[in-house]
């Protein structure tokens, strides 16, 4: 029989650590997903360094938050695993014994895994849970005040509800190892057409009867005379053909999807689309985040950050072709895996 044994101590009370051993939400910050199998947890540890595939875990003894005891079945290895936890002086001590029952493993691998769980990932989730429960800004009574945490993880609403918790509980110890604008012409008017000249006078001749020719008289204003004025040919006016107005361009359509997910945060991915013919530039993605969230790195993008909306800008989207974005997201609430919202031009991403 092999047994591999791993003691450290801890600054944490033993309920804390018994959150961090049991709880859903904490576990999957850094381990695996999980699947339901009645009274036993699948955990997709296949794709997890140091696993050959997914391991089943069943609750063997349960006493809280002193002793854990699982079993776990590998491919055809099986294990017993036990946690005990015991309160100190300053804090709790953790022991965590893992036992050969079936099939085989590298011992020494394995001692690895256990020692990089509880002095490496442990303590990090148990800090970080420990911040949360202090409020560290000045106030009344003192520099410090202890405040319920509200709504953080919760706790299991019953029996099978926290026998379920803690069958993903088998995560820290069995996890070791995881880790246009259109432009119209303006057309001057057409000029008016010419007026007619004015009318020459009439000039009568006399008609000679022998007397002294008289000189010729002008016509007198009383004179009867029918002036006609000429019709004005009209103008054609030249016709102007509208240019074709060009088709609205296709909207961008685009998704999102949580890349990774860690203790204080993720990194995201918005892929955009553009099924037109045409590139699309202009374009505007907007990621709402949660409360004190910040966004870190950006590939592929322009980023502004406005209290917790996150703008992205950038070059042209391709004609049938897509573009993508990737960010990192430091968020204070744990349970946090992904944006509040997401849309691209005012239109939803898909995924969320």
């Amino acid at each position: 029989m092999i047994e591999i044994a791993t003691e450290v101590d801890l600054f944490h009370p033993p309920a804390r650590i018994w959150r961090a051993l049991t709880e859903r939400e904490l576990l999957a910050k850094w381990f695996a997903g999980s699947e339901s199998l009645g009274d036993r947890t699948l955990l997709r540890t296949a794709a997890l360094s140091g696993y050959d595939a997914d391991t089943e875990v069943e609750v063997v003894e349960l006493r809280a938050p002193e002793r854990l005891v699982l079993r776990c079945r590998e491919a055809d290895r099986s294990t017993r695993l036990a946690c005990d936890i015991v309160a100190t002086g300053h804090g709790s001590r953790l022991s965590v014994r893992e036992v050969l029952e079936e099939g085989d493993w590298d011992a020494d691998r394995r001692a690895e895994q256990h020692q990089a769980a509880v002095t490496g990932r442990l303590p990090a989730i148990l800090d970080w849970i420990a911040f949360q429960q202090v409020d560290l800004r000045r106030a009344e009574g003192g520099l410090t005040a202890e405040l319920p945490v509200v709504g953080l993880l919760g706790d299991a609403g019953s029996r099978a509800g926290r026998r379920r918790a803690v069958l993903v509980g088998a995560v820290l110890v069995v996890l070791g190892a995881a880790a246009g604008v259109t432009v119209w012409a303006t057309r001057p008017a057409p000029p008016a057409p010419a007026a007619p000249p004015p009318s020459a006078p009439l000039v009568m001749p006399s008609v000679s009867s022998g007397a002294p020719t008289p000189t010729p008289s002008r016509a007198t204003p009383s004179a009867t005379r029918r002036s006609v004025a000429p019709d004005p040919t009209p103008s054609a006016s030249p016709t102007r053909t509208p240019s074709p107005s060009p088709s609205p361009a296709a909207p961008l359509t685009a998704s999102y999807e949580t890349v990774s997910d860690r203790v204080f945060g993720y990194r995201g991915q918005v892929v955009l689309s553009n099924p037109g013919p045409a590139a699309r530039s202009g374009w505007t993605v907007t990621v709402t985040l949660g409360d004190d969230a910040t966004v870190g790195t950006v590939n592929g993008a322009e980023a502004k950050q406005d209290g917790a909306v996150v703008t992205f800008t950038g070059a042209a989207v391709p004609a049938g072709g897509s573009a993508t974005i990737r960010f990192d997201v430091r968020d204070p609430d744990l349970t946090a895996t992904r944006p509040e919202g997401c849309t691209v031009d005012g239109a939803a991403c898909a995924g969320l």
